[in-house]
């Protein structure tokens, strides 16, 4: 039996990048958190330390530093796609570059002040080789509510089963979505913000039956507005509301006093998809 060297990269995590483009007396803020992971032809360092191949992790930090000064930071996409070129048109020895990207909201107040926005983060990730590139935005932590126009019943039971059905409940997730561009050239931002309206707008006008189904919708419904999107992959942790029982004080519930829970919960996935979209690059399950 041989012992080999399986797949490996590596990289720079977290590189806080805030970049600040001035305009006169009206300022505007980029804030990303930048990873990159280089892969390739790294034999020699893993088996024996021969490091002449190995572009160090902080010269990686250092290029998104340099980079954010010399091109300026626009969307998160064009930025990720710079980044991955350059390793990988600069390193012979790299052949696929990863570059991982969050983008934290910031509104403005006023001509060099703003509020940072915390209902969800903007996610990117380019994979970069010599001859492709393969874009896939995102958004984290988007948490929808529904408080009616959704059901859950007719499923299976067996002797462990106690969940009650439900006509009326309390509809509530926390998205994570992917989703695969077919080109590595778009109007990312319009792109991103027509994504994420079609995600909210799917989930506000879909009568549930299930999770899956709200899902299912959502995918959908991101599709036929994005024509620019090959597929979407979907996470949606079921925030569960409990109905709390008042009787001992001598009121009724109506649906109107519950208990947010926090775990466990159910977690439902999926990918929504064209059936002619040419395969993904590399995998992309986030």
């Amino acid at each position: 039996m041989a012992i080999v060297l399986g797949p490996n990269r590596y990289g720079k995590a977290e590189t806080r990048l805030v970049r600040v483009h001035r305009d006169g007396e009206t300022h505007a803020l980029v804030d990303l958190n930048v990873s990159v992971a280089l892969s390739g032809d790294l034999t020699g360092t893993h088996l024996t330390g021969d490091n002449s191949g190995v572009l160090p992790t902080d010269t990686m930090k250092n290029t998104v530093y340099a980079f954010a000064k010399e091109h300026g930071v626009g969307e998160p996409e064009s930025f990720a796609l710079l980044l991955g070129r350059h390793f990988v048109n600069t390193q012979p020895q790299v052949h696929t570059a990863k570059v991982s990207i969050e983008s934290y909201a910031w509104d403005r107040l006023g001509p060099h002040s703003f509020q940072r926005r915390g209902d969800h983060t903007r996610t990117t990730v380019v994979t970069v080789t010599g001859d492709a590139a393969q874009v896939v935005s995102g958004v984290t932590g988007l948490v929808l509510l529904n408080s009616t126009a959704s059901e859950f019943h007719g499923f299976v039971r067996d002797r462990f089963t106690t969940l009650p059905e439900a006509t009326d409940r309390i509809l509530a997730t926390a998205v994570d979505a992917h989703w695969r561009h077919l080109a590595d050239a778009a109007d990312w931002g319009a792109s991103f913000e027509g994504a994420l309206d079609a995600l909210k707008t799917a989930f506000v006008e879909t009568y549930s039956y299930s999770l899956q189904q709200t899902l299912y919708a959502m995918g959908r419904r991101l599709l036929e507005q994005r024509p620019e999107v090959a597929e979407v992959r979907l996470a949606l942790p079921n925030k569960h509301h409990y109905l709390v029982d008042l009787s001992p004080f001598g009121l009724d519930n109506p649906n109107e006093v519950f208990i947010a829970g926090d775990r466990p919960y159910g977690l439902i996935e999926g990918t929504v998809t064209r059936d002619d979209v040419p395969p993904a690059l590399t995998e992309w399950w986030l």
